[in-house]
């Protein structure tokens, strides 16, 4: 079904004694990515097979002799299997054949391999096949969290807040640029001359940004930022020191009683993390709606409708902002509105749902502190082309939201959430705001460690204690508050 397998030799129609087929083109490579798209071999929350994880072993230090050697390989299988009886099959199976024909023809070729540089270029080429080639072993491991690749020959990542580069390079921009085509292609999106800026998700929700040439100056940039196959909870974060067990508990307290929050916080501080961990607390019975550049909340809810922009097509038409989502969902009875990231002037469409009956409203934004976050909301309004007062425009940020939690990546690596901020109200032409909790750093240890400690501000009954009480939440407010002033 596959192809010929004795020594007759591998290419197609070939003779034997002909010479090797030619190393695969750039043009070739397209191609056979889009004809096995199903068979890419990720983790995913589908139903598919997954083929068991194999053991880990130390990559050795990859030459230009075992790239030569792989692209004749390759070029070899394409020229033998047949693609279309391929796709017919599962994951597992489908490598089991690769494997086969590799097998074979590193042996009629008389490749001169060990056994473990025979199974790293297996391993390479189901890669190549059917999933997303040199990226699979870094997607494979739990402990990274990011992923950035700057063009064919460099690739860094980063682990335990640390970034470093790796070992994992692609045999040419071209496969790269290829393999980039192949993963936004999955959600409808993709990347070119013409459009060279994209953002799409992989099968696990981890969330992808490419821009390629020409913008991309030194070849195509792939930035992916993983999703953990475990979501985090707010009794990890615990563990991890990123707050104490009485924070914890208030928010939870605040996301059960439908405070309306903003998350806030620079590149990699946790926010979305943080966002799927409140989420948690919604109650099953009501209904939510998230709006996202790309789709990566986790939500356990029963009652989700998830939303997502859409780019312009190639003619420029199109096009689905977050402004048009937002507006779009207040039609369709959400009680909760959670929205991935606010960039722009959908933070006025946010506040003013926060602010007519959909309270629990939740959000992230970039910014560095709790106040700095309420500046950024109002300047994002004034250049959404909003000729509103200065005073009526922090009048609605401070009728709308409730809490501020800025979540901090410290010097170390380390994520803390460092401020839990409540917005109280106006004061004049000046929002209120009063810290119900504070991370205070003491110092460091002398291997480089950030020491310090989360503290109570000493407020004795927060602005949304009636909220509380409502929810009949506020015996156990009271008793957290108590435990966080003793602590």
């Amino acid at each position: 079904m596959f192809g010929k397998r004795g020594n007759e030799g591998f290419g197609k129609g070939g003779t034997p004694g002909s010479a090797p087929p030619p190393i695969v083109t750039a043009v070739q490579a397209p191609v056979v990515e889009r004809a096995v798209p199903v068979l890419a071999d990720t983790p995913s929350a589908g139903s598919r097979a997954q083929p068991p994880a194999p053991p880990a072993r130390r990559r050795q230090a990859r030459t230009e002799d075992y790239y030569d050697t792989k692209s004749q390989v390759f070029s070899a299988l394409i020229d033998t299997i047949d693609l279309s009886q391929l796709a017919k099959l599962d994951t597992e199976s489908a490598r089991e054949e690769i494997r086969d024909i590799v097998n074979d023809i590193i042996t009629i070729k008389n490749f001169a391999m060990s056994i473990s540089e025979q199974e790293e270029l297996l391993d390479d080429i189901c890669n190549d096949v059917l999933g997303y080639g040199p990226l699979e072993p870094l997607l494979a491991r739990d402990d990274i969290a990011d992923i950035m690749v700057n063009g064919a020959g460099q690739t860094f990542i980063e682990v335990a807040g640390k970034v470093q580069e790796s070992e994992i390079r692609f045999r040419d921009n071209a496969q790269l640029l290829s393999i980039c085509q192949r993963i936004v292609g999955q959600v409808g999106r993709r990347v070119d001359e013409s459009s060279p800026i994209c953002d799409a998700r992989l099968p696990d929700g981890s969330r992808v940004n490419v821009i390629a040439p020409p913008l991309a100056i030194d070849g195509t940039a792939l930035t992916i930022r993983k999703f953990k196959k475990d979501k985090l909870t707010l009794e990890q974060l615990v563990r991890f020191g990123s707050i104490t067990p009485e924070g914890a508990v208030l928010l939870q307290i605040i996301g059960r009683v439908r405070c309306n929050i903003v998350i806030s916080g620079g590149t990699g501080s946790g926010k979305t993390t943080l966002l799927n961990c409140l989420t948690r607390y919604i109650d099953t019975d009501e209904r939510v709606i998230t709006c996202e550049d790309t789709a990566e909340l986790q939500l356990q809810q029963p009652h989700v409708v998830r939303l997502e922009t859409r780019p312009p097509n190639i003619e420029g038409e199109g096009e689905i902002t977050m402004r048009d989502l937002i507006k779009n969902c207040l039609r369709m009875r959400p009680e909760r509105i959670i929205v991935g990231e606010v960039r722009g002037a959908e933070v006025f469409d946010l506040l003013q749902a926060m602010n007519t009956g959909h309270d629990g409203s939740m959000g992230t934004i970039h910014a560095n502190t709790p106040r700095e976050c309420l500046s950024r909301m109002e300047s994002m309004i004034a250049l959404g082309g909003y000729t509103l007062p200065a005073k009526t425009v922090r009048e609605i940020i401070s009728g709308s939201v409730d809490v501020i939690i800025q979540a901090s990546r410290l010097r170390d690596g380390s994520r803390r959430i460092t401020h839990v901020t409540e917005v109280v109200g106006m004061e004049g032409d000046v929002i209120i705001t009063q810290d119900l909790m504070r991370y205070e750093i003491d110092g460091e240890d002398a291997g480089g460690r950030i020491i310090g400690r989360h503290v109570s501000t000493g407020i004795g009954r927060p602005h949304f204690w009636d909220r509380a009480r409502y929810f009949n939440e506020d015996k156990r407010l009271a008793a957290t508050l108590d435990a966080m002033d003793k602590g």
